[in-house]
């Protein structure tokens, strides 16, 4: 997400990094350190939050919950600019019937910075590295909030043998680049000016992250069940002139998520803005339910 603006707070949902600065992207690239080549191990059973080592990085991790046989391991992914402390309300409740992990991305929370910019394949190494670990050869369901549902659903196609269910909560677009720059022109003057430019550089990775951020095509992960949910607060059409092209290219980017699998469903959290999680926490844990007792089921 992008920092907040006075008259549009709304711009949070754009991407990226919401109230952070804007870092620099100098360095070299995240590599694995050898981790990832090797199999993978049995999964270890954290309970709380502490500190694992993945491709030479110190990475947090917070698990709650039973494991059960024929179940998946949970895994919430938050959205930039946040960590999972912000997840912790939503772990907790679906931990009373489940196994739920969640992680802080390198560069956010209280995760290691990364070493230089990363891309969608440097931080899909590490959540395989945290996979590996959390849930070792088993079935996993990614549940990802804005940039986290969009690393998710970059993630899921080519990782088929593991990733078995995903929720996609307001996950930022595939086409998010291409739809701001549509939506808001380089001659936009003022707040409508700031959210663009704010947005692009967070999109060329002057974000905690150093992730770069591309339009790419939807992939297909299969027929694995999938539930994207929108916000139902049409907060973006606040900005200036452009918000309600902004509203349009969004809800548009929500639906194109539907073609990861032939069993995609789309629904919409009413009483919620970006934040659907926080803002009306039954509907994404009830949409993370049904997902996973329908990999259960699968299994």
């Amino acid at each position: 997400m992008i920092r907040k603006i006075k008259t549009a707070a709304i711009a949070a949902a754009c991407c990226t990094v919401v109230g952070a600065g804007l870092a620099g992207c100098e360095g070299d690239s995240v590599t694995d350190g050898g981790l990832f080549s090797s199999g993978k191990p049995k999964a270890d059973l954290i309970t709380g939050t502490e500190k694992i080592e993945v491709g030479g990085k110190s990475v947090n991790v917070s698990c709650a919950g039973d494991a059960v046989k024929g179940k998946p391991v949970i895994v919430l992914m938050h959205g930039g600019g946040d960590g999972l402390d912000k997840l912790a309300a939503t772990q907790k409740e679906l931990s009373k019937d489940d196994r739920v992990c969640s992680y802080d991305r390198l560069g956010a929370g209280k995760s290691d910075p990364p070493d230089g910019p990363q891309d969608f394949s440097s931080t899909g190494k590490i959540l395989t590295g945290v996979l590996d670990r959390i849930a070792g050869d088993g079935p996993v369901v990614l549940a990802g909030h804005s940039l986290g549902g969009l690393i998710a659903a970059r993630y899921a196609p080519d990782h088929r043998d593991r990733v078995k269910g995903l929720v996609l909560m307001d996950a930022t677009p595939p086409t998010m680049v291409e739809d701001i720059t549509r939506a808001i022109p380089a001659s936009a003057k003022g707040p409508a000016a700031e959210v663009r430019a704010q947005n692009l550089a967070i999109f060329q990775g002057q974000n905690p992250e150093k992730l770069t951020i591309t339009d790419g095509k939807v992939g297909s992960a299969g027929n694995i069940p999938v539930e994207v949910i929108k916000h139902g607060k049409p907060y973006l059409a606040a900005i200036p002139t452009y918000g309600p092209r902004l509203e349009q290219s969004w809800s548009a980017g929500q639906r194109a998520w539907l073609a990861l699998s032939s069993r995609s469903k789309l629904s919409t959290a009413p009483k919620s803005g970006h934040y659907i999680y926080l803002e009306q926490p039954e509907a994404a844990v009830k949409a993370v339910q049904r997902v996973t007792a329908k990999v259960a089921g699968d299994g």
